[in-house]
């Protein structure tokens, strides 16, 4: 039986019929590295667009798109299918996809159609499995579109559902059910979807004038997360406030991030909420904010002068009386990075560049390497270096994390007409997957496999909940948890909604030979988890088990 490691603990082309990308060999074929920094495969040679945005669904499938205005991809719409959009400022006919929904069971790709722009937006998904995404460019900035998860279905539109064009903004699921969209570009105000008589308008955010850069912004895309009061953590540029979104008021300013150099979108670093350990007699809540840009460097990349990115994270404990930043340093500097949490509480730092900013061609020497960061572990030793993809992940990548614990990698600086020659990082269509060291097959026999609730189960809150599995080797009781999380909608380093809930650990019976049992209690209100899917795990010795798809109501 297999021990782990200690610190597991805790140019415009053709377009490509559909068939032909479709069935496009080499499905998780490629191992290009060996397990003791995690695996990486590649999953498919070209999925015909570049995947900017990306959100996993209830049915183990995910809706990738890129924009409308960049003309013809590599992708054909089927049954003659033709987007007609007089206002496209490239092509207005054009009978190629722009969005994509990958099976992750099959590893295959259905072309799906949005008609209106939606480079640079935003989504969430809401109780009931939909994803409302939300505002775009040009025509697009307005709109909401929905997307249902069935095998059939495709993108629908509504015109003009945003009181405000929404560009760059970001958005949260809240308790209610409905969602925020905060910020975009030059708009310093927020609005909620879907709209009611209260609340049709948009609200002004004067942090977000506060917060804006002249001429650069620097406040793009907000980091936003749901405090456990109930009120919104937001942070833009480098620093951040408590906000009562329901009475349009301040609750508390946190200090600026020690150096003040900008951590959002354009000098784009990334940013977390750690775990949530629900069983505490007190939750804490953190956030963690790595990598970005120095002050000055979107000015210097304009003049073609790429400053070294931050090599710097910071962490601030937001329940404390008198937060503080506190600075740690990573192995390697990052801009445009994606920070995604594990199942086991772990931050996957990945892709990314070392120098310039977000922009085209803004970015120089990519990181190829990940990262891990272990939250639990002491101050100094808390990061620890991966193997490397070969495959530069620069302006507009993405990353998320599956229900089996791979991490889905795609998207990489998209050029006008897909541009593949002539520029030094050219339109990535590549999609592959880095399997964190808790997927080797050496640890086989210590990774549970959940027997009970089944997946797509029902569960309320405040609930005691008894999850079964199995193990096959020697469990450890002590070292068995409950991890629920929420898949997030990401794009340019930003993972919204995305949040990690730790429900119990212990307490842990043998059913029979293998079979073992752990009680645990459900989140006690939707400030805790609002309502919808999340993605259940148990976790024996910092390896997860397959999770099940759960949603709580």
């Amino acid at each position: 039986m297999a021990t782990p490691p200690a610190h597991m603990i805790r140019s415009l082309i053709f377009p490509f019929l559909f068939w032909q990308i479709l069935f496009t060999p080499g499905p998780c074929c490629r191992v290009l590295t060996h397990a003791a920094g995690g695996e990486w495969q590649l999953l498919l040679k070209n999925i015909g667009i570049t995947a900017m945005h990306m959100q996993l669904l209830h049915n183990d499938r995910v809706v990738i798109f890129d924009r409308t205005d960049f003309g013809e991809s590599n992708l054909s719409l089927p049954d003659g299918k033709c987007r007609n959009d007089p206002k496209d400022t490239v092509l207005p006919i054009d009978c190629t996809a722009h969005s994509v929904e990958y099976d992750v069971a099959t590893n295959s790709i259905r072309a799906l159609m949005v008609q209106t722009d939606v480079w640079c937006s935003s989504g969430a998904v809401m109780a009931n499995g939909n994803l409302v995404q939300t505002g775009g460019y040009n025509d697009g900035d307005r709109v909401v579109r929905i997307f249902k998860p069935c095998s059939s279905c495709d993108w629908e539109e509504v015109p003009l559902g945003l009181a405000a064009r929404r560009w760059y903004a970001t958005n949260h699921i809240l308790p209610n059910g409905r969602q925020i969209v905060i910020g975009g570009r030059r708009q310093f105000n927020y609005e909620f979807y879907p709209k009611t008589d209260a609340a049709s308008n948009a609200f002004s955010l004067p942090f977000l004038a506060q917060t804006n850069d002249r001429s650069i912004e620097n406040n793009l895309y907000p980091f936003v997360y749901l405090h456990t009061d109930g009120n919104l953590f937001i942070f833009a540029n480098n620093r951040a406030i408590l906000f009562d979104y329901a009475k349009n008021v301040v609750v508390k300013t946190f200090p600026t991030i020690p150096g003040g150099d900008p951590r959002c979108y354009p000098s784009t670093g990334s940013a977390v909420m750690l775990p949530l350990n629900l069983q505490a007699s007190s939750i804490e809540v953190e956030v963690l904010v790595c990598g970005g840009a120095p002050t000055g460097s979107y000015t210097q990349a304009s003049k073609r002068n790429f400053v070294g990115a931050l090599k710097t994270c910071a962490r601030i404990k937001i329940t404390d009386t008198s937060p503080q930043w506190v600075m740690e340093t990573m192995p390697l500097a990052r801009v445009m990075g994606d920070m995604t949490l594990l199942p086991n509480g772990d931050v996957l730092i990945i892709n990314g560049a070392s120098a310039g900013t977000a922009g085209w061609e803004n970015g120089r020497d990519p990181v190829l390497s990940p990262v891990l960061y272990k939250p639990d572990k002491p101050t100094g030793s808390r990061f620890e270096v991966m193997n490397p993809t070969t495959i530069p992940r620069m302006y507009h990548s993405t990353a998320i994390l599956l229900r089996d614990g791979r991490v889905l990698v795609g998207g990489s600086n998209p050029h006008i007409y897909y541009n593949f020659t002539g520029v030094l990082y050219p339109t990535e269509l590549r999609l592959e997957a880095f399997s964190p060291e808790y997927l080797d097959s050496g640890f086989k026999n210590l990774r549970p496999t959940i027997i009970s609730p089944t997946s797509q189960a029902k569960i309320g809150y405040g609930k005691d909940l008894t999850v079964g599995f199995s193990v096959t080797g020697t469990l450890d009781p002590d070292t068995v948890s409950v991890t629920m999380l929420a898949p997030s909608f990401t794009t340019h380093s930003l993972s919204m909604n995305q949040r990690l809930l730790v429900l119990g650990s212990g307490n842990v019976k043998n059913e029979q030979k293998s079979t073992f049992s752990i009680a645990v209690t459900t989140p006690a209100s939707a400030i805790l988890a609002p309502s919808g899917y999340y993605i259940l795990f148990v976790v024996h010795q910092g390896i997860p088990s397959e999770g099940i798809w759960v949603q709580i109501q």
